[in-house]
């Protein structure tokens, strides 16, 4: 007979991120907030009382494909295509200012126990700075959601430029792996990302018809409409990531935007929000606190861990702000934007364990590094919640 362990488990999650995101929301936080804490205390930093690993990280794999796919459908295309130059912009400076800030932050820690000797240590100086490019929009969405801030156009310029952020973060990672493994051939993973973008442009203009052809023949809401579009959604994931190498909540997103401004949008919206709310956005939230594990910390280390935080953090403000201000945003929706770009999250998450087995992190170096994506993870849904108050003024 099989084990049932995994329903307590997922019972104790649902339960416990209820509690602690209620728990939040009396103190004027996000619950998202509170959802995080419970990861944390559930996991091996503290109570240590989760055994099913494997089925809660498919659960909230799934859980962040949904909640990417809900944000795709409620986008505006038309405000994500005006903010569409602006938002590379931002991407691109929120790239190249968290790297330099890596550099900074590994020179000084070099020839230490965090970073290798020899020809491998400029690739690991570089690879840090790549993992603190990573911006987990996700977290933003949920909050975003959940302030009705999200069709804001600060919020679809972050919506855009976490989106772009992913895709050159991905080329970058792409481009340090290629040259720490020799069987990765550069030219044909670039030549992958480019033919995704032709690919999606593609499924966009002629998925967008063919759907709401279909659902405009039918007078009433059918739940075929709600199946339908989450096979849509995972199939695009899988696309995005098996065979373009590109993240999975990248396709989900592209999915998103597919079906969005249809007659059946906000059905289907609603829909998505009962299965996200009652299981996988807990699960996904939850899972970011279970992976942090706290290693044997000495005073080196300690102040690794508070250097690299507060760079990961500053350095998305200075560099999405930056990027906002060029495009001439106002000085509220700069600090907006850069503060909705802090949270790092899974993405990081995915591109530190793809660097793990190359040499390219330390195992001393990667609690850290996971204490850094838990911070920023925590701290994005309490400074947008402050940002996006309408009585706060800048100057």
């Amino acid at each position: 007979m099989g084990s049932y362990r995994f329903l307590l488990d997922i019972g104790i999650i649902l339960l416990s991120t209820k509690i602690f995101g209620i728990i939040t929301r009396t103190m004027r936080l996000p619950q998202v907030v509170g959802a995080l804490f419970a990861g944390i205390i559930l996991g091996p930093s503290a109570l240590n009382l989760i055994q099913s690993k494997e089925l809660i990280h498919l659960l909230a794999e799934i859980g962040v494909v949904v909640l990417m796919f809900e944000a795709g459908l409620e986008t505006d295309i038309n405000e994500l295509k005006k903010t569409g130059k602006a938002s590379f912009v931002i991407a691109l400076l929120g790239i190249l200012v968290p790297i330099l800030g890596g550099l900074a932050v590994s020179y000084f820690y070099n020839g230490t126990s965090l970073f290798t000797q020899g020809n491998n240590q400029f690739l690991q100086n570089i690879f840090l700075g790549i993992v603190l490019t990573a911006t987990s929009v996700s977290i933003s969405v949920e909050v975003l959601k959940e302030m009705g801030k999200l069709s804001t156009r600060a919020g679809n310029t972050i919506l855009g430029a976490a989106l772009i952020d992913d895709i050159l973060g991905i080329v970058g990672l792409t481009v340090v792996i290629s040259l720490a493994n020799k069987n990765v051939n550069l030219a044909i993973v670039l030549l992958k990302i480019v033919a995704f973008l032709v690919f999606s442009v593609v499924i966009g203009i002629f998925g967008h018809k063919l759907f709401e052809n279909w659902v405009n023949s039918y007078t009433k809401d059918l739940r075929r409409f709600v199946v339908t579009s989450f096979g849509f959604c995972l199939i695009m994931a899988y696309i995005a990531e098996h065979y373009f190498g590109v993240s999975d909540i990248t396709g989900a997103f592209v999915a998103g935007l597919v079906i969005s401004n249809t007659s059946k949008t906000h059905y289907i919206s609603r829909r998505f929000e009962t299965s996200s709310y009652m299981l996988l956005s807990p699960m996904f939230f939850a899972s970011i606190g279970l992976g942090l594990t706290i290693t044997t910390m000495n005073t080196t280390i300690l102040i690794f861990t508070l250097a690299l935080t507060v760079v990961a953090i500053i350095t998305k403000v200075i560099g999405c702000g930056l990027g906002s201000k060029l495009m001439r945003y106002s000085t509220k929706e700069s600090v907006q934007i850069g503060v909705g770009m802090i949270s790092r999250g899974e993405v990081a998450l995915i591109m530190a364990s793809k660097g793990l087995p190359l040499g390219l992190i330390e195992p001393t170096a990667l609690g850290p590094i996971i204490i850094m994506i838990v911070v920023t993870t925590v701290v994005t849904p309490i400074l947008l919640k402050l940002v996006f108050k309408d009585d706060v003024q800048f100057s």
